[in-house]
């Protein structure tokens, strides 16, 4: 086994271009008031490596172009479909006629671990919030279903763009596994 070089990675790496149209997976996140510029970013180049539809920035959510993103989005905001609302239920609304499932990441009365998602639920538009007060009630109230990522130590919650990746990619084991006949 041997490390690839960058060269290596690089030809393997998509032209700016395709990404217009490029087959999308049927996943959309919507950012309800994330503070940090730093997860903004992060969650842009985790919604690249999956391909994700759309990314919705909502609230106060800061959104591009701003330098503090872009250091950890890696370029990342130009290959990712992004829309900007002051109001998150505007992009609620419209995903659900779209007939797109919303999924709250959050601990609610009716919360399932994350892994329990199936590919029935596909359209998803994953919901998660703010780093200390989390999705606002309007969303959970407008919600189809709520996940959460079980934690098994002191603290109940993870960075949300840690918690973001782990949830997205594990929505792309369930899309992309084989089915058992």
């Amino acid at each position: 086994m041997q490390k690839l070089t960058h060269d290596e990675i690089a030809k393997n790496r998509r032209k700016l271009e395709e990404f217009e149209t490029l087959p999308r997976n049927p996943i959309y996140a919507l950012a309800d008031n994330i503070r940090s510029l730093y997860n903004v970013g992060s969650i842009f180049r985790s919604s690249d490596g999956a391909l994700v539809q759309t990314l919705y920035l909502t609230g106060f959510t800061p959104h591009p172009p701003r330098k503090e993103i872009e250091k950890t989005a890696l370029g990342a905001t130009n290959t990712v479909p992004w829309e900007y609302h002051r109001d998150p239920m505007t992009a609620v609304t419209k995903l659900k006629q779209q007939g797109v499932k919303i999924c709250v990441l959050e601990l609610t009365d009716r919360s399932v671990p994350y892994y329990e998602l199936r590919p029935q639920d596909f359209p998803l538009c994953l919901v998660f919030g703010n780093e200390l007060t989390g999705v606002s009630p309007e969303i959970i109230a407008a919600a189809d279903m709520a996940i959460d990522i079980p934690m098994y130590g002191n603290k109940q919650s993870l960075n949300v763009a840690v918690a973001y990746g782990i949830v997205l990619y594990d929505c792309l084991r369930t899309l992309h596994r084989p089915t058992r006949e």
